[in-house]
């Protein structure tokens, strides 16, 4: 059957953020399997949560300046967008979504502020063993302790709850209601109507996304090395 005259392939998300999500995906299993493992899956339990901090901070940047689709403003749900998406699930004939539906958005806004703690109350975590976040020194001693239950306590259950629902949303969609939400994170496509706003994925945002990333990285690195007294 010939493709559909009305519907043409149009740049979703942008390969930042596409690289960005595979990226974070990965930190984000590492973190998982080296958390509390001996002192060299330790460390590199550490640099893997550098680099999730200097890509959270990274999309908080690109959700302002970033392709079309990947902006916060126009994949946050206002209470209207999110009751009308409500209402028009009981239509017969549903409108095509073209980024993150109101739950897949609330849902990449959750997952990004339990990340950010994570890798936050992280830096001024102690085992009182041989582990310490480098921030756990400069830091008064009650901040370390509650850094340090909501590392281990809550937010890393939080964590494994929001991938554990992420991974239940991809697989619902894909075999119940028959949308395949991967393939467009990977090759940034969708089919959609011609009149669609497309995502700029050029090379000229590549390069920024690049110097975002290297200033995030440079930002993180600063924090990472505070010198001077506690």
């Amino acid at each position: 059957m010939p493709q559909d005259i009305h519907t043409i392939k149009v740049r979703v998300w942008d390969l930042p953020t596409r690289t960005f999500h595979a990226v974070l995906a990965l930190c984000v299993f590492g973190l998982m399997i080296t958390g509390g493992n001996g002192d060299l899956a330790m460390t590199v339990h550490f640099y893997l949560g550098y680099t999730v901090l200097t890509l959270v901070l990274f999309r908080i940047i690109w959700g302002c300046i970033g392709g079309y689709w990947s902006r916060f403003s126009n994949f946050i749900p206002s209470p209207t967008r999110f009751l009308a998406y409500f209402r028009s699930q009981s239509h017969a004939i549903k409108s095509p979504v073209v980024g993150h539906n109101p739950l897949g958005a609330l849902s990449v806004l959750a997952f990004l502020i339990a990340i950010f703690l994570q890798a936050i109350s992280g830096l001024m975590s102690d085992d009182d063993i041989s582990i310490s976040g480098p921030w756990a020194a400069r830091v008064p001693n009650s901040w370390v302790g509650l850094a340090t239950k909501y590392h281990t306590e809550i937010g890393f259950p939080v964590l494994l709850l929001l991938v554990g629902i992420h991974i239940a949303a991809v697989f619902y969609y894909l075999f119940i209601k028959k949308q395949n939400l991967i393939q467009p994170m990977i090759n940034g496509d969708k089919l959609l109507s011609p009149s669609t706003t497309s995502s700029r994925d050029n090379l000229q945002t590549r390069l920024v996304a690049l110097a975002v990333l290297g200033a995030c990285a440079y930002v993180v690195f600063k924090l990472v090395t505070l010198t001077g007294s506690p």
